[in-house]
């Protein structure tokens, strides 16, 4: 499984860009699945809900199941934030895993940069970053740059780079 991060500051158009390539990679015949780093904060779960009754009462891990689909819930109490390779191995195999966020973590990522976006590119300080996608036309860097609006030239750089084999489907 080849894991690509998107990254970049908050605001400057990831899941934006993410909601785009998914479905241009899908189309090329490759399975795709994704790992979003969110706020500490965050729930999945609501007040009242039998799973969230659950995992109130002290439950480790619950899991909700459908027809549709299934979620498993595991609560770090106690334990230390888990990383990107701890979350990946609860996950099916894929061709590819798109990761948002975790900027932190030691993967290939492209970073997604705005040039009204905050604070510095993160590619001049982070050696993971293996191109940019971006709308600053005036943008100075060694990487490769790719234009953030073109999400199918995005998805052929990834699959020029993270998936040289053919796959047909």
């Amino acid at each position: 499984m080849k894991i690509v991060g998107i990254s970049g500051w908050s605001g400057n158009g990831k899941t934006t860009l993410l909601v785009q390539v998914i479905p241009a990679l899908i189309a090329r015949g490759y399975t795709v699945s994704s790992v979003k780093h969110a706020h500490h904060n965050f729930d999945v779960d609501t007040p009242g809900k039998d799973s969230y009754r659950h995992r109130e009462a002290g439950a480790k891990e619950v899991m909700v199941a459908s027809a549709a689909r299934w979620a498993l819930m595991h609560e770090n109490r106690e334990e230390d934030e888990p990383g990107i390779y701890d979350l990946i191995k609860h996950m099916t195999p894929v061709d590819i895993l798109l990761v948002e966020g975790f900027k932190r973590e030691d993967f290939p990522k492209i970073e997604v940069w705005r040039d009204e976006g905050r604070g510095e590119p993160l590619h001049r300080n982070d050696k993971t970053v293996v191109a940019v996608a971006t709308n600053d036309k005036n943008l100075q860097t060694s990487l490769p740059v790719l234009d953030l609006e073109d999400a199918e030239s995005i998805a052929d750089f990834i699959v020029e780079i993270f998936l040289k084999e053919d796959v047909t489907r």
